[in-house]
């Protein structure tokens, strides 16, 4: 039988070992991670419950992946209508720095993230998961991504009579949307546009399969604000 001195040993080599793998453990809410592409679409294609459904969505995800300590907003600018004022993306977003699922800084400002050093491309704009969305090229082409925004972050200024923000994110059919490349490719004729994260070309529509005629599965940038 081991002696009482062994038996003490071993459980305080027990206890240093629950202790530092306590230690390992992340908190809740401890994710470094401060920006992400949604890993899916709530199920209305532009109909995102307006601004406040769409940050609701945002922090979900971010919950379900261990950063839900931080304040998350959605990459969305609003229209003025009803009332409201113009809302831009750039403005919604804190001001940084923000990092990816893997811990990839992918800018360091709002104004780095609004200019050609700001590291978004398909390795880097990750979903909530850690995982890379497809894009142009792949088999299902999920690249582009609703912002209703200019290059800037600014409200992409609808014509007379045309939409940018399905209906300020309460559109689930016609309409249209402002979206960008999260992998900056595509087939715009204007290269500027093709390479814009934030802002190439409007949809056909603001329904589920309206989106997946031009490209998108209806998915929205994040970002924390704190």
């Amino acid at each position: 039988m081991p002696s009482r001195s062994l038996l003490l040993a071993s459980a305080a080599v027990a206890t240093v070992a629950l202790i530092a793998g306590c230690g390992a453990m992340k908190p809740s809410g401890g994710n470094s991670m401060g920006f992400f592409i949604t890993s899916a679409n709530p199920g209305k294609g532009g109909d995102l419950g307006g601004l406040a459904g769409a940050d609701r969505f945002c922090q979900s995800l971010a919950t379900a992946a261990g950063a839900g300590g931080k304040t998350w907003r959605a990459y969305l600018s609003t229209a003025a209508m009803d009332g409201q004022a113009v809302v831009n993306a750039r403005d919604r977003i804190g001001s940084g720095p923000w990092t990816n699922a893997k811990g990839v800084v992918v800018a360091t400002s709002v104004a780095d993230l609004h200019s050609a050093n700001a590291k978004l491309g398909k390795d880097t704009s990750l979903t909530e998961k850690g995982e890379v969305v497809s894009g142009f090229g792949d088999a299902v082409n999920r690249h582009d991504i609703l912002t209703g925004s200019r290059p800037d972050g600014t409200l992409a200024v609808p014509e007379p009579g045309k939409d940018t923000t399905c209906g300020n994110w309460t559109k689930s059919d016609g309409g249209s949307a402002m979206v960008g490349h999260h992998d900056r490719k595509g087939t715009n004729p204007d290269p500027a546009a093709n390479a814009s994260w934030n802002a190439s070309h409007g949809t056909r529509g603001c329904s589920v399969d309206q989106l997946k005629m031009s490209g998108s599965a209806g998915l929205m940038y994040c970002f924390a604000t704190n």
